[in-house]
Order: C-alpha cells, then structure tokens, then sequence
C-alpha cells in the first residue's frame, strides 16, 4: 500500500495579522511549514505534493525544501483561490494509492496519529482525523437562539490529515466541480457528498491545532520545546 501526502499552504492567513503569510513565521530559528513537512518525512510517506502561492514556489524550493534536505517532497505546486481548488490541483500530482490531506498550519500533527491513519486505510478508503468535544455544542438558529443540544459523546472536532482512496478522491473533486461547491470546508465533504461511502473517524490529539491567530505562536512556540527540540537531539 502506498501513501503520498498534499500539505497544503497556500493561504494568506489575515487572521494573524502579520506581514507574511502565517506558514512562512518564523518559529525558534525556522518557517512554521518545516515543522509541517518534517512530519511527514517519514518511513511511511513515499512522497509530499507541496501546494504553496504562484509567488512563493521558488522561495519555498531554496529557503524550505531544500535548505532542510526535506527530501519527500517531490514537487511543489500552486494553489487556488479556495482551499478545494488548491487540493485539486496538488491531486492532480499524486500518484499513490492512497493520499493524506494536511494543512500546512497544523505542525504538531505526530508521529503516532500518521500512524494511526495509515493503519486504518489498510481497511477504510476514506479515514479523517478528529478529537472528541470537550465542550458543550449548541445548534443555533438563524436568529441566534439555541435551537438543540446534541449529544456531546457524538461530537467530533475534525483535524487533519483527512486520507483517501486516491483514485476515489480524485472522482469525488471532479463531480464536485459540477456542483455548487458553497459550503464544502473540508474533502470528507467532498467525500460524503459525491462517493456517499462511509467516513472513518480516528482519534488524534489535542495538541494538533491549527495556527491560525497571534495567540496561537505562543503555544507554538512552547510546542517546539516540548517536540522538536526533544527530536532534534535525539537525531544527534
């Protein structure tokens, strides 16, 4: 069974309000997407499809890839204006049977959840990373008023990787394109909306968010300390 991956990091990230692209800040000496892509440069991963802006491929090649000797990635693409366009186009590049679908703002995704995915494609074709609520969730209505309460035990909070069936995935993008795409927010919507086959839960980890505020660095940061560094010496 092989498995090839598509980081996706071709967002502008306004929400950080800085003057680069969150993927691009720099984390204790390093851009946040080496963090990202060093994850997935393992055993199991034959190959990293990379989905970057137009503007920053070559950047990206000589300042990320190659100054870090992130040998997986075999090529690096640009995305589009929404994230399913840009996850198109890094589908079109792989060639595996099976593909994991990261976000690039996600570094502290481990070892052990790629691992646990990659277990599970052996008997799922679609398997999506995911942590169970640890709050309350309320249904609301369009005037803002509660509307229900589900059940808490049921609620998932959904991460990625998101891992397919690559030769599914690939039919589901392309009926999809036919639809209205309004409202799709990750590919197990592609997914459920266009293969209509089960969508395996797997359970991650807390620690797995997405850097997407100011607030977020902080607790990026000390993630660093507490994983990489570690790591980082052990390789020495």
């Amino acid at each position: 069974m092989s498995v090839e991956a598509i980081i996706l990091a071709s967002g502008t990230g306004k929400r950080m309000n800085s003057d680069k692209p969150k993927q691009y800040i720099d984390i204790q000496g390093k851009p946040l997407l080496y963090y990202t892509i060093k994850q997935f440069d393992n055993e199991l991963i034959e190959g990293i499809v990379l989905v970057v802006g137009e503007n920053d491929i070559e950047y990206c090649k000589s300042e990320i890839v190659e100054k870090y000797g992130l040998n997986k990635v075999k090529c690096i693409v640009a995305g589009g204006k929404e994230r399913y366009n840009s996850v198109y186009n890094g589908l079109k590049y792989i060639d595996a049977d099976y593909v994991m679908i990261h976000d690039g703002a996600r570094p502290f995704i481990s070892a052990v959840t790629i691992d646990k995915v990659y277990k599970e494609l052996q008997n799922n074709d679609a398997c999506i990373v995911g942590v169970k609520a640890k709050d309350t969730v309320k249904i609301a209505d369009d005037e803002g008023m509660v509307s229900s309460t589900p059940d808490r035990s049921y609620v998932w909070q959904v991460q990625t990787p998101q891992a397919f069936k690559t030769e599914k995935i690939k039919i589901a993008y392309e009926k999809a394109f036919s639809q209205d795409m309004k409202g799709i927010t990750d590919d197990a919507m592609v997914w459920e909306k266009c293969i209509n086959e089960p969508v395996k839960l797997v359970e991650g980890e807390y620690t797995n968010i997405k850097i997407t505020t100011p607030e977020d660095l902080i607790i990026a940061n000390a993630y660093v300390d507490m994983y990489f560094k570690k790591q980082e010496n052990n390789d020495k």
